[in-house]
This record gives structure tokens, C-alpha cells and sequence, in this order.
């Protein structure tokens, strides 16, 4: 009996030619959605419980529903490298990598210019800047290592800038006013869900009040 062919997890399964450097680290470049979703999103809801972190993934998940029934629907084959790739059983319109990044990227940049993060308006820029250079890089490397067309990714960035600007706004017109009921809902008291959005710079609010507690133990101490 004739063993069933083998499938690779496309999510993390990237190749590149061997011995091109550029290659190589546009293969890691690629990955970079997958290092965001889980050692950014999932860290930020162990770590923190932030609302405005909570409803910024539950867009990207949106995103990616929206992506795949795109595809499904339009079913546009990739570039003739897919071959090569493993990859020709799946369809390539729009990229689901440059959709994620820009989503990204765009929603990550309306939440600096609104004040809302853990850091100061001042290093707003710096972190803007990071968040655009890596959903460029994504968009390059997806066409770059084959398993795009250059209008697959442009497709994607497209999707991904306007849903995050859609739902950006949605969540900070519509959904912004149950934040307080969802901080007091049994839920939120449960598992400490909060909103620190109406505060300017959470790293310096909560160093501030730290340091204030340290201080009222070394006096119980003393």
C-alpha cells in the first residue's frame, strides 16, 4: 500500500535557495507574522490583559478568516515557482503575509498617533518606522522567495491597510464604550482585563507606582 504523500505546515515551512544570504534572511523576514502572533499576542495576554491588545489581534484573526475566503473564492494559483515550493496546492490572491503586516502596521500606527501604548508619543516614530520596514521587507520577501506575484502582495497590503483602518475605527468609536462593563464584568474581574488606554505612557505610570509601593513596604519595614 502506497504511503500518503506528505504535507508541510505552510505556516512555518519557508524555503530558500541554498547559499543565498538575502534569501535566507527574507526567510526569517516571512516568519515574522507568526513571531508577532505568538510571542507578541499571546505574551500580551498572559503579561498584561490589555483590551485595546485584545481587540487588535481579534482584528488580525478577522483578517486572515477574510484572506482564506478570498482565496477560496478567486482561487488565483501562485507563480510558477510553487512548484519548487510544495506550495502550487494553495492559492496565492491575496497574500495573507502582507495582509497580516499591514494590518498590522496600519493599526499599530493609528494606536501611536492616538496616544495609546505602553510608551510616550516621543519614541512613537522609532516603533512606526520598525512596524512599516517589516511589513515592506514581508511584502518583499513573499515575491522575492517565489510564492508570490507582485499583485498577489500588493492585493494583500491593500486588504490588510483598509481592514485595519476599518476596524481600528469600529473599536475606538464603537466598541471603546463597553470597555468599562467589560473591565467589570465577571469575566474581566476574573481574569484582570483592563484598558490603560486613557493613560499616556503605562511604562512610566506603572514604574511611578511601583516605586510608590516600595516605598510604603521600606516604611513598614523600617
Amino acid at each position: 500500500m502506497a504511503a500518503a504523500p506528505l504535507k508541510a505546515v505552510s505556516l512555518t515551512h519557508v524555503r530558500y535557495q541554498r547559499g543565498d544570504q538575502l534569501g535566507h534572511f527574507l526567510a526569517w523576514v516571512s516568519l515574522v507574522p507568526v513571531f508577532i502572533s505568538l510571542g507578541g499576542f499571546l505574551s500580551h495576554f498572559i503579561f498584561r490583559r490589555e483590551l485595546q491588545g485584545m481587540f487588535f489581534a481579534l482584528g488580525l484573526v478577522i483578517s486572515q478568516f477574510v484572506n482564506e475566503f478570498i482565496k477560496t473564492s478567486v482561487q488565483q494559483a501562485r507563480p510558477e515557482t510553487c512548484a519548487l515550493l510544495e506550495m502550487c496546492d494553495s492559492h496565492g490572491w491575496p497574500s495573507s503575509h502582507s495582509q497580516y503586516m499591514f494590518f498590522f502596521a496600519i493599526y499599530f500606527t493609528l494606536l501611536s498617533y492616538k496616544g495609546i501604548g505602553l510608551w510616550g508619543t516621543e519614541s512613537k516614530w522609532i516603533l512606526n518606522l520598525l512596524a512599516w520596514s517589516l511589513a515592506l521587507l514581508t511584502m518583499y520577501s513573499r515575491v522575492y522567495l517565489g510564492y508570490h506575484t507582485v499583485a498577489q502582495v500588493f492585493a494583500g497590503a491593500t486588504l490588510g491597510g483598509l481592514l485595519g483602518a476599518l476596524w481600528f475605527s469600529f473599536v475606538n468609536s464603537v466598541l471603546f464604550c463597553y470597555f468599562p462593563a467589560i473591565e467589570e464584568s465577571q469575566f474581566g474581574r476574573r481574569f484582570y482585563i483592563k484598558d490603560t488606554s486613557h493613560i499616556s505612557n503605562v511604562l512610566k505610570f506603572e514604574y511611578d507606582n511601583a516605586r510608590a509601593a516600595r516605598q510604603k513596604l521600606d516604611c513598614k519595614c523600617d
